[in-house]
């Protein structure tokens, strides 16, 4: 999905350099909406790029719980074996 958007924001730029090409009245008229295209994919863009770096921090914590867990199991079994050897 990523480079979908980074292929809108090329094609976008692409759709400004044509437009810079038409007459000053049609270029009046094509850039509000030009505007609000090009914000639209710079604004899912960062969304993007957002969302992609808490899935990597989401990723490092559960690599953090999942040794927690693994290290607490651990000394469980180690107290539990050593109550059963009293």
């Amino acid at each position: 999905m990523m480079d979908n958007i980074k292929d809108g924001l090329e094609e976008a730029r692409g759709l400004v350099e044509a437009i810079a090409s038409l007459e000053p009245e049609i270029q009046t008229q094509l850039a509000p909406s030009l505007g609000q295209l090009v914000e639209s994919l710079r604004k899912r863009y960062a969304t993007l790029q957002s969302i992609k770096e808490a899935l990597g921090q989401l990723s490092m914590d559960m690599k953090y719980i999942v040794f927690d867990l693994e290290s607490t199991r651990k000394e469980r079994d180690e107290y539990k074996a050593l109550w059963e050897n009293r």
